[in-house]
């Protein structure tokens, strides 16, 4: 019996005619209705009956929200396959992550050639279609920054720009019968995509043959290969034949095709949709619990939990990758992955982590937590990897990546109560709640993780008028050590509701966060451009606009070095807000123009936008970035002594980028001791970014060390143990000390700035 473990796939086969250019339309939104997964069209351009197969995948996408979309297949033959992978790549953005890639080498080559084709041998056809496979797969790998070089003979690109990155995996589906092509699928594609109906008895049995023969030599695991068939028959009231009969018998047959012949994608051809209501209804569900059950009985290994001699070898010591529970190792990532450059890293720093799991819930959090303390290497929590300080990655350790867990739900409308999950980023929390006329404030940047920026204090572009974001967090679902699933908020297990509130990742994993939005219309969001010769001046008197005025306003600056000659400069970007309203666009530019004066304006746009448009939603993929050493400071004023401060580090030379957030305002309404984001007083926020972190921390203890109030972890890389009592100073180190006693006495979350348990 082969089963090679993949989730089953159902979907239809359309006939793309243009007599009437909607009745495909209609099939596949009648697919979707029904519940299938996949919908999928021929492709002839040579056709003059049939509607453009790209065109109609493009409008389909359009017309539909769920289901997914491929050629079948796609004729490579007659397009340009950088092309092709740029129009999939794109199709997949625009749809959601629902195009896959069908596609074959083209074979009524009479026809093709009368297109402008070029005629090929079948040998050169199997050439070119790896060529094709080459190319488009370089070209989705958008976090190779090297030119794209393909030297084919058939296809060839010479320093092509890679990019769109899909925005999911998009598997390659080979429609294959010859041996060559059967080969080629083994060793390069994701997937066998023929017709049941054009099969003689013996050719599925072995063509898998072949496939498996092919991917064992190329070092892969024959399960990385899905079987899909397109079906032949009807669902007819009694049996004449193979699939022609009733759905009993079709369940029957589909499900020993699953399970002794290894198919997981079916796929009905033929355009009545009577015929297709009885697949989905009467014989679809049937074949899932067919199939499960069985699977359940025999302990079969997800697909995705199989890899081949090629991975295998990638595996890094210390971790028992064959103990971890099946529920968790169906979405892990291994080094040996395909999907592992895309996982590894952090935004600016670079990760080589032995395992990356994945899981889709807080079940699973818990098993994936006490597994991991089994395991004798590192071991960091991951919201969405954004995080300066590089803690949500490791080498050669493992990453418990919360991105599964990413729901932005509404549970109180009248007090903008949101549940959000911790894998969640800003900007899409900022999306979400954008038509209701709320936001959370969040930073300053829409790929940012909820449960990192949401536990540790959240300096952001709101937070003069609303705070940090831990103020608005009343409730928190926490995963401990121990394994138990803890509900924290004033009233349950109130000490660890404080401890979360400014320590989190050092207590448990929180799965979500539930945060009261503000209510916030359109904002004004600027950006200047100012010439920085006199650092220490502007510095100085931006700081004094910021504090003076109305707390609507929240202002960050940055400022980098001159070079080559050329003066320091300085970007301003300031967000200013109202409660309850859209801002007065002329009081906006009456405090904006206090801002431009403090030094010399090269430039300035502003724009009236939702929040949402300020911190965007972005892609969380992260290819890490020169792994920067990064100091971080609290300031209570830019008084003159500290701007001075600030422009000698900037002489220095040892760091390369500066920043400093506005963080007063309603911050320092709460009392010191509410949370355990204990800095109540300081106004603003110093970062600065360095090649080298020992030059760095002698610049910055020479220059900031004298006029900083505490510290702000999230943005500082220097593990020096008095960090710690900068970020947390007494009472509240003390008192933390006690909660992680209770909640964490072995000190399995220390991968932050750890805080050591109480004796």
């Amino acid at each position: 019996m082969t089963d090679y473990g993949h989730d089953l796939l159902f979907g239809t086969f359309i006939t793309p005619t243009n007599s009437d250019p909607q009745a495909p339309v209609r099939l596949a939104q009648l697919s979707e209705r029904l519940g299938l997964d996949l919908v999928t069209f021929q492709d002839h351009p040579y056709q003059p009956s049939f509607l453009d197969t790209w065109t109609l995948m493009s409008w389909v996408a359009a017309q539909t929200e769920r289901i997914h979309i491929s050629g079948n297949v796609l004729n490579l033959g007659m397009r340009q396959p950088a092309l092709v992978a740029r129009s999939a790549a794109s199709l997949d953005l625009l749809s959601g992550g629902r195009f896959e890639m069908g596609v074959g080498a083209g074979g009524f080559w009479d026809a093709m050639a009368a297109m402008g084709a070029t005629r090929r041998t079948p040998a050169e056809s199997v050439d070119a279609l790896e060529e094709g496979i080459e190319i488009m797969r370089g070209i989705w790998d958008a976090t190779n920054r090297t030119p794209l070089r393909v030297p084919g003979r058939f296809h060839r690109v010479d320093g092509a720009k890679r990019g769109p990155a899909p925005a999911h995996d998009i598997p390659i589906w080979l429609g294959a019968y010859k041996k060559r092509m059967l080969r080629l699928t083994g060793a390069k594609a994701d997937g066998w995509l023929p017709s049941l109906p054009y099969f003689k008895e013996g050719d599925l049995a072995r063509g898998n043959a072949t496939i498996d023969e092919a991917a064992e030599e190329a070092g892969r695991s024959p399960s990385e290969i899905r079987r899909l068939l397109n079906l032949g028959g009807a669902i007819t009231d009694r049996s004449t034949g193979q699939l022609q009969g009733p759905a009993d018998q079709w369940v029957e047959e589909l499900t020993l095709l699953a399970l002794e012949d290894g198919v997981s994608g079916f796929i009905v051809m033929g355009d009545d949709p009577d015929q297709i209501r009885a697949f989905a209804e009467d014989v679809v569900p049937a074949v899932r619990e067919a199939v499960a059950a069985e699977r359940r009985s025999a302990g079969t290994v997800p697909a995705s939990a199989r890899r081949g001699a090629v991975a295998l070898t990638a595996r890094r010591q210390g971790i028992d990758y064959d103990s971890l529970p099946p529920e968790l190792a169906a979405r892990a990532v291994e080094p040996g992955d395909r999907e592992y450059e895309a996982v590894r890293h952090n935004y600016l720093r670079s990760g080589a982590p032995g395992l990356v799991l994945r899981p889709q819930g807080v079940d699973e959090v818990a098993a994936g937590l006490a597994w991991v303390q089994k395991q004798g290497v590192e071991f960091a929590v991951r919201s969405a990897g954004h995080g300066i300080s590089g803690r949500s990655t490791n080498d050669g350790g493992v990453v418990l990546s919360m991105r599964g867990l990413r729901s932005v739900e509404v549970v109180d409308e009248a007090t903008r109560r949101v549940r959000i999950g911790a894998g969640a980023t800003w900007g899409e929390v900022a999306a979400t709640l954008a038509p209701r006329g709320w936001a959370i404030t969040s930073g300053d940047y829409g790929g940012v993780g909820v449960g990192g920026l949401g536990t540790t204090g959240g300096i952001g572009f709101l937070g003069r008028l609303q705070g940090l974001t831990i103020d608005h967090v009343v409730a928190a679902e926490v995963v401990t050590a121990d394994g138990r699933v803890l509900h924290a908020s004033r009233d349950e297990h109130p000490d660890l509701f404080w401890a979360l509130r400014g320590a989190g990742g050092n207590m448990g994993a929180v799965t979500w966060l539930e945060i009261e939005a503000g209510a916030v219309g359109d904002v004004v969001f600027s950006q200047m451009t100012l010439d920085a010769t006199d650092t220490a001046g502007l510095l100085e008197k931006w700081g004094a606009a910021v504090e003076a005025a109305p707390r609507g306003l929240t202002s960050n600056i940055i400022i980098a070095p001159g070079r080559g000659g050329q003066s320091p400069m300085a970007q301003l970007m300031t967000v200013i807000a109202a409660e309850g309203a859209d801002v007065d666009p002329d009081e906006a530019i009456a405090q904006l123009e206090l801002l431009a004066d403090a030094g010399p304006l090269l430039g300035h746009q502003a724009q009236l936008l939702p929040y949402s448009g300020v911190v965007r939603q972005e892609d969380a993929h992260h290819s890490g970035g020169g792994d920067p050493s990064a100091r971080s400071g609290l300031l209570t004023h830019l008084d003159q002594s500290t701007s001075r401060a600030i422009e000698r580090l900037l002489g220095s030379r040892e760091s390369y980028f500066m920043a400093v957030r506005a963080t007063g305002g309603a911050t320092n309404d709460v009392a010191p001791d509410a949370t355990a984001y204990a800095h109540r007083h300081q106004n603003f926020n110093l970062s600065a970014l360095g090649s080298n972190q020992d030059r760095l921390n002698g610049a910055w203890d020479a220059e900031i060390g004298p006029v900083m109030d505490g510290s702000y972890l999230s943005f500082d890389t220097d593990s020096r143990p008095e960090r710690l009592l900068e970020a947390f100073p007494e009472p509240t180190l003390a008192r933390l000390r006690t909660v992680k006693a209770t909640y964490d006495p072995s000190n399995v979350f220390r991968t932050n700035f750890p805080i050591p348990p109480a004796a």
